[in-house]
């Protein structure tokens, strides 16, 4: 199995902490390797100065844009899915044995927005990506439940989240700034269990933590 130490750059490993299910490491590099150089230069881009962190209402709009600076010039792109489920129903053709059936279906259903509302901020190729900074810990079930759809129908391989390492709970304490970034928002821990008890379903996903060193004018 690929490990971060052979496979992530060593300046990445510094800024960002990496969890890897369902083998998201291994495909990235391998089958999707313009789509993991473009990550990989969006992470090693990214820089958070300290003010937008400590700054009233969090700039949580400011975060995510400098992802969307980053990616959108590359071809990445936001998409959103709707879809209608056909249902045939084939009779057992009455003269032969069990289990074997028409070849026209008796009755066809539609059964409207069985697929709907599903989103993702960045996609390209069949690679998907998410960045949760500040929102609420459900967002996760929102986002994973996105990604498992889109991999389900064929349309990605893998995902990547990216959200808050655990560590920066410990600086926000220390900035007395935690109220604005409580335990239950959008934080490595809250990702964790969640791709632990497999809400991802069948989806690799490539989970980032964004660590200190991402934060500029913090004195290490």
């Amino acid at each position: 199995m690929a490990t971060t130490e052979s496979i992530i750059p060593h300046d990445i490993k510094n800024k960002f902490e990496f969890h890897n299910f369902g083998h998201a490491l291994e495909i990235l590099p391998q089958a999707y390797p313009e789509e993991w150089d473009d990550l990989i230069s969006a992470l090693r881009g990214l820089e958070i100065p300290l003010a937008d962190i400590k700054a009233a209402g969090g700039n949580e709009s400011a975060i995510p844009k400098r992802f969307d600076d980053l990616l959108y010039p590359r071809g990445w792109s936001e998409i959103r899915i709707t879809g209608d489920l056909l249902l045939k129903m084939f009779p057992r053709k009455a003269i032969q044995r069990r289990g074997t059936f028409a070849s026209q279906p008796f009755s066809e259903k539609i059964i409207e927005g069985y697929i709907d509302g599903h989103n993702i901020d960045f996609i390209k190729g069949k690679v998907a990506f998410d960045l949760e900074w500040n929102s609420k810990d459900q967002t996760f079930d929102r986002d994973l439940l996105a990604m498992r759809t889109y991999f389900d129908c064929g349309l990605i391989d893998v995902g990547v989240i990216v959200t808050r390492s655990e560590e920066l709970n410990d600086l926000f304490r220390t900035l007395g700034i935690m109220a604005k970034y409580g335990a239950s928002t959008t934080w490595m821990g809250k990702l964790l269990y969640r791709l632990k008890s497999r809400r991802n379903g069948g989806c690799p996903i490539l989970a980032v933590g964004i660590k200190i060193p991402c934060i500029t004018g913090v004195v290490q």
